[in-house]
């Protein structure tokens, strides 16, 4: 007996350990390893007749093979033993049998307004402008002041506005990020802002308290109205797949300056105003949709947010995505985004 035998009798024991995947068959493996007629017992018993000054390096060589494959065979029997029954298993590394019949699960899927919101950034994207998310939560500077709207002013009274105890307010729109991106960006720039906006308003089938909102910055020098037409317009065809019918109206936003309304044709009554001999409720019989605010940023805007007026000019809009995924698929009441009904969602 010497080193080389008694290393080969390890490797041959954990090489057949590692195979084992049956109680019995562990068993077995103990005893002819480790039990007391075992291998290793023999091996013990040969040490006396050994007579040089090997023994007892010889001897620890032993005790710590058989301490080792001890630890080894209790960890697989503990593992075996919390294992499924067998008859669960197809193969020693597969604990599940993979031919057996499953179960349809539905997990689930992403809501008609999540999946229209990361369609709408990938275009934009495309488009190179940059993805910024919204604070929902936001305070009176950001949300108001620095949009050329000081306490008191009276275009407040545009946003029924939901504050908080401490002084913040639920954001009205997008708006309230314009100054920080402004602040932060050297023109020329490209944002876009994404997020959810709360007004205190009663609702109907174009109107709720909670919208999803999309707002665009663009700034560099000698920008026009005719580059905000041009890139909405652009963005519209993209993400509806079609020529869209665009109105556009004059209308007052504090942080614009001219401020339009971009409208589109009511994808409902097909621009008729009627549905069924009946008015359309969604367009109001109109057979237009107010879809966006937007204009040129005010100069107060840029000038708050250092940016020199003179020098840059830049556009701003602003659309609920709501009403962009009802026209896109003819939902007719806002309302159905919120109400949890599953055989709405499911449609999705």
């Amino acid at each position: 007996m010497n080193k080389q035998t008694i290393n080969e009798l390890n490797k041959r024991a954990s090489r057949e350990l590692e195979k084992l995947f049956d109680l019995d068959k562990l068993r077995e493996w103990k005893r002819q390893y480790l039990g007391k007629k075992g291998l290793i017992a023999q091996l013990i018993k040969q040490l006396p007749g050994i007579t040089d000054n090997k023994r007892p390096e010889i001897g620890r060589q032993i005790n710590q093979i058989k301490n080792d494959l001890k630890k080894a065979y209790d960890r697989k029997m503990s593992n075996l033993q919390n294992q499924p029954p067998k008859t669960h298993r197809q193969e020693p590394n597969n604990w599940f049998d993979l031919t057996a019949p499953g179960e349809k699960t539905n997990l689930g899927h992403l809501h008609p307004i999540t999946q229209m919101r990361q369609y709408a950034e990938d275009i934009f994207t495309r488009m190179g402008f940059e993805i910024f998310e919204a604070r929902e939560v936001d305070d009176d500077y950001h949300n108001f002041e620095s949009l050329n709207m000081p306490p008191q002013h009276p275009a407040r009274d545009i946003w029924d506005t939901f504050w908080t105890n401490q002084g913040l307010v639920l954001i009205t729109h997008t708006s309230s990020m314009q100054n920080r991106i402004l602040s932060t960006k050297e023109p020329p720039l490209r944002a876009v802002i994404v997020g959810r906006c709360f007004r205190n308003e009663a609702t109907d089938a174009r109107h709720e308290h909670t919208l999803h909102q999309i707002e665009g910055l663009l700034v560099d020098r000698g920008i026009t109205l005719r580059h905000l037409i041009g890139v909405f317009k652009a963005f519209l065809d993209e993400f509806y797949q079609r020529d869209v019918g665009i109105k556009i109206q004059p209308s007052y936003f504090p942080f614009v300056e001219p401020g339009i309304e971009f409208l589109i044709d009511c994808t409902i009554c097909r621009g008729k105003g009627t549905m069924n001999k009946k008015q359309c409720s969604t367009c109001g019989g109109s057979g237009w949709i107010e879809l966006a605010g937007a204009g040129m940023i005010h100069p107060k805007v840029l000038k708050e947010a250092g940016i020199d007026p003179q020098k840059y000019s830049g556009f701003a809009w602003g659309f609920g995505l709501d009403r962009l995924v009802m026209m896109k698929y003819g939902i007719e009441d806002i309302r159905h985004f919120h109400s949890g009904d599953l055989r709405f969602i499911r449609q999705f």
